[in-house]
């Protein structure tokens, strides 16, 4: 009866467990905390954050009566994904792919830090491989296209089509006008090739005193959305998680009021603003 009721409890725990993170991203990241090293792996620090505030003075202080608080150095969590997928007809291509677990989009370039667009939504609405064949046939296009010629491109029965493109429409990825289908996304860029051009070292830092910024999505969902977005052939042989260091950089007004602006501290540019709670 003893081993019983354990091997209960210790199911009923589990369940829990796995509730909590589906549920709870950020409950995830309380437990990783916990039994986190005590280092972790970072791009470089390439620009300081004096250097960027005097390069963009004249943009971020409007007079003498704006003047720059003291900055603060925040690391953001990014997945770095080991990946193959089909180059062409008769080569397979390797490499590693970075997915923002805040923004959830793939990252290009780091260089330019140059991003893809429309994944976030994508995540959101669990996109399925079907579904992202709709869409990067749209995409192919310019965004739109009428049924008519979806059903030549993608060469699949209609009463398929039917059900993919219903599909989309009740997931608001796509737009329907007429006999016209678009993509519901404002400057989508989802066709790109499946890897990151990563031109720059991986650094340890020690994790102590260091501001982590909280994810907002779970590895399994990355993994999920760029298995759908990248067909059959594409795989991931392993994962890692990264971190890029980034600036918030604060403005002090006249009124007392305050202006925070978030600098990629590998390239020196300006980035969104990061969601609340980092």
């Amino acid at each position: 009866m003893h081993r019983i009721a354990l091997l209960l409890f210790l199911i009923t725990l589990g369940l829990g467990g796995y509730w909590a993170v589906d549920r709870f991203p950020n409950f995830s990241g309380k437990i990783e905390e916990l039994l986190s090293p005590d280092s972790f792996q970072t791009l470089e620090v390439r620009y300081s954050a004096e250097g960027i505030m005097e390069a963009h003075k004249l943009e971020l202080l409007s007079d003498n009566a704006h003047v720059f608080l003291e900055p603060t150095l925040k690391f953001v969590p990014y997945l770095l994904m080991d990946v193959k997928y089909i180059r062409s007809q008769d080569k397979t291509g390797e490499g590693v792919i970075l997915w923002g677990l805040v923004d959830g989009e793939m990252v290009v370039n780091t260089s330019t830090w140059e991003r893809t667009h429309g994944f976030t939504d994508c995540i959101a609405a669990n996109a399925t491989r079907q579904e992202f064949k709709i869409m990067n046939a749209l995409a192919a296009r310019g965004g739109a296209w009428d049924r008519e010629g979806l059903s030549k491109f993608l060469n699949i029965e209609n009463h398929i089509l039917d059900s993919w493109i219903d599909s989309c429409r009740k997931k608001s990825l796509i737009v329907q006008t007429g006999n016209i289908y678009r993509l519901h996304l404002q400057n989508p860029r989802l066709m790109v090739i499946p890897e990151t051009k990563l031109e720059h070292w991986l650094v340890t830092k020690p994790a102590k005193k260091a501001v982590r910024v909280k994810k907002r999505y779970r590895t399994a969902q990355i993994e999920a959305i760029a298995q759908a977005a990248f067909g059959g052939d594409f795989a991931i042989r392993k994962t890692k998680e990264i971190f890029l260091p980034v600036y918030s950089i604060v403005v002090q007004n006249p009124d007392g009021t305050q202006m925070t602006s978030h600098w990629n501290a590998l390239n020196g540019k300006r980035l969104p603003v990061l969601p609340e709670g980092s």
